[in-house]
């Protein structure tokens, strides 16, 4: 059954007064370990959606908005890391977290329900955009981040983007089809645009659908679904449960099950099947979504749940004899991100 309100309370008790700790020991954050950008953004672009539905996920997104604001340089890259203090220990660059700042601000800037707020997240937004990423995920991240602005300036009633913000959003998702569309992976019968599947693969998919829906083009809205439908076909046990990537990544001839599988694997697969629900209105992609559900429930590869549904914690991975026992914020937020794409279609797409 899915909750009328996301479950917070493991997100705020790994959330201080600056931003979102990285690490747990358990369900206890590792405050010695400091913050990551990347985590604050994620966190950023799933709270702004529940903005006006409940008061916990507003005040996260006021304390994850101003970390990524105060994250980003005066040219456009971002800084990642940051200790429990407040100090900066990185410089700034363009890494995935940089592709990952411009997804959660792109998200508020849509999606809050303040108007005060998304215009901050527009600026932020903005200033970010200046930069650009050699590395093909970060480009993707700051593309899906950049299809929301370019949807915000759709959005009929009380205009919220600038002709300016616009163009810089379409020119970000022209990028990373580009860059998408240059790769070759060089392996025979392997349709994907890297020799290895990696992490949070389903991004470069959606970044191609939500492209291809953006600028109106039909093969690049072509591409993305017969890349994800390849990812979904991997990623599938052939008794319907989610064989996810493992860390190490998997090639051609690599077989599953293998592990340690990651909840931010089955994060992307649920966005971006959630994406090609909204841009086709295609039904099928509703199976592959419900089943990045059914794997954090325990529908996968050794029978066990990643998921608190009390607290709303995400647990670290999925091992050969087990669960890692640690809540950590990416695994959080990729539980409940995957929760929150359920969510959305159930109205709509009821099981």
């Amino acid at each position: 059954m899915i909750p009328a309100e996301l479950p917070l309370a493991h997100l705020e008790a790994m959330t201080d007064e600056r931003g979102l700790f990285e690490h747990a020991r358990g369900s206890a954050p590792r405050r010695e370990l400091g913050y990551c950008l990347d985590d604050v953004a994620r966190g950023l672009a799933l709270t702004a959606r529940e903005d006006g539905r409940s008061d916990a996920a507003a005040a996260l997104a006021d304390r994850y908005l101003r970390f990524v604001e105060a994250a980003i340089a005066d040219d456009g890259r971002v800084r990642n890391r940051r200790a429990a203090d407040g100090r900066w220990t990185d410089e700034p660059s363009t890494g995935d977290w940089w592709g990952r700042a411009l997804w959660g601000l792109g998200a508020a800037a849509r999606w809050s329900a303040r108007p005060s707020l998304r215009g901050r997240a527009l600026r932020a937004f903005d200033r970010a955009a200046q930069a650009r990423s050699p590395w093909l995920r970060a480009r993707c991240f700051a593309a899906i981040g950049a299809a929301e602005v370019a949807a915000a300036a759709e959005t009929d009633g009380e205009p919220r983007v600038s002709p300016g913000s616009a163009a810089a959003a379409r020119r970000m998702l022209r990028d990373a089809a580009a860059a998408v569309a240059a790769r070759d992976p060089g392996a025979r019968g392997w349709s994907w645009p890297e020799q290895r599947l990696r992490y949070a693969n389903a991004a470069i998919p959606e970044a191609l659908i939500a492209a291809a829906h953006a600028l109106g083009d039909a093969r690049c809205l072509e591409r993305g679904l017969d890349l994800l439908d390849f990812l979904v076909a991997t990623e599938t046990a052939l008794d319907g449960h989610l064989s996810l990537t493992p860390v190490t990544g998997r090639g051609p001839h690599d077989t599953a099950p293998a592990f340690d599988q990651q909840p931010i694997e089955a994060a992307a697969l649920a966005q971006a099947c959630l994406r090609a629900f909204e841009v086709t209105a295609d039904s099928r992609w509703l199976r592959p979504l419900r089943a990045t559900w059914a794997w954090f429930e325990g529908r996968n590869d050794i029978g066990v749940a990643l998921f608190d549904p009390e607290t709303g914690a995400g647990y670290d991975g999925l091992t050969p004899t087990g669960r890692n026992d640690n809540r950590g914020a990416e695994s959080t937020l990729a539980a409940l991100s995957t929760l929150q794409c359920v969510g959305r279609v159930a109205a709509v797409a009821p099981v």
